[in-house]
């Protein structure tokens, strides 16, 4: 699989970067066998968060053994200090590590939350502090919405994150504020050298009134064509990787997707943004 310089950190992370929101109901035996997978495709990098169920518990055994396989991402929805210092041990504990690669600032989502963090007394001094004492090395900020970009540009204005963390797909890029929001993000973060994730590449649309079927919070592409047309437009940007989707049914496909991803032409992304408007954007 294709790697790809993670900003400033220097690690190569592959192309899929793994979501630990797919193990956050899974078994140990599922996710024993959903981690051969993940290590025969050459995926080399995580990125989990204590909300994700029981995910660092089931990540845990494996990281025990096979901690320098993996660059290591972790995150916190806390917004004080105190809360965020607490969290962050609390993970170290359930996956079995000494310390993180990058912690991240989790679902900043507004100003009003950015400024919390940022502001004294806010979970951003927490996470300096861990670097400090050598808990993590870097230091990330992610989030969802069509608010998202504008509100990390204004971020990197207060303070110099190793990382970012944002939806890209098709049918968001359709929007016309949204791509120009993104597209300045992407520059941004390439002049600054600053590693860019993204997630929800493979995202059909909102679930709406249908029955939830892979558990995911929004629908997933589940047919290997669509998997495949939406991981090639993800990666044929300006960004270090794709998060896997957060069900391990869909792993195997975008785990194929990422081994066998071809960049779009410009051409090839147009007619791709043409036909969003077949589908319903996650964010309204």
């Amino acid at each position: 699989m294709e790697k790809r310089r993670f900003g400033r950190t220097g690690h190569h992370s592959a192309v899929a970067i793994l979501g630990g929101a797919a193990f956050g109901k899974a078994t140990q035996a599922e996710t024993d066998a959903a981690m051969e997978r993940v290590i025969g495709a050459g995926v080399n990098h995580i990125d989990v968060a204590p909300s994700y169920g029981n995910a660092e518990e089931r990540l845990g055994p494996w990281l025990a053994r096979e901690r320098k396989r993996f660059f290591l991402g972790c995150k916190t929805l806390e917004r004080t200090k105190e809360g965020a210092a607490a969290e962050l041990r609390r993970s170290l504990e359930r996956l079995q590590v000494d310390a993180f690669d990058l912690y991240q600032l989790h679902a900043v989502n507004t100003l009003d939350e950015l400024n919390k963090i940022t502001a004294p007394g806010g979970a951003l001094e927490a996470v300096l502090d861990a670097r400090e004492q050598e808990l993590t090395k870097y230091i990330g900020i992610t989030g969802h919405g069509l608010d998202a970009p504008a509100i990390f540009l204004e971020a990197l204005r207060l303070f110099d994150f190793d990382s970012v963390l944002f939806p890209l797909n098709f049918v968001l890029y359709a929007n016309p504020i949204y791509r120009a929001n993104a597209q300045a993000l992407l520059r941004e973060c390439h002049a600054r050298d600053i590693g860019t994730m993204v997630i929800k590449a493979n995202c059909e649309g909102p679930w709406g009134e249908r029955p939830r079927v892979f558990n995911t919070w929004y629908e997933p592409f589940d047919e290997p064509a669509q998997v495949q047309q939406a991981i090639n437009f993800a990666l044929s940007q300006d960004v270090t990787g794709v998060c896997t989707s957060g069900d391990l049914r869909i792993l195997p496909l975008f785990l194929d997707a990422c081994e066998h991803w071809m960049r779009l032409s410009e051409n090839g992304q147009a007619t791709l943004l043409a036909s969003a408007s077949n589908y319903q954007p996650l964010f309204s």
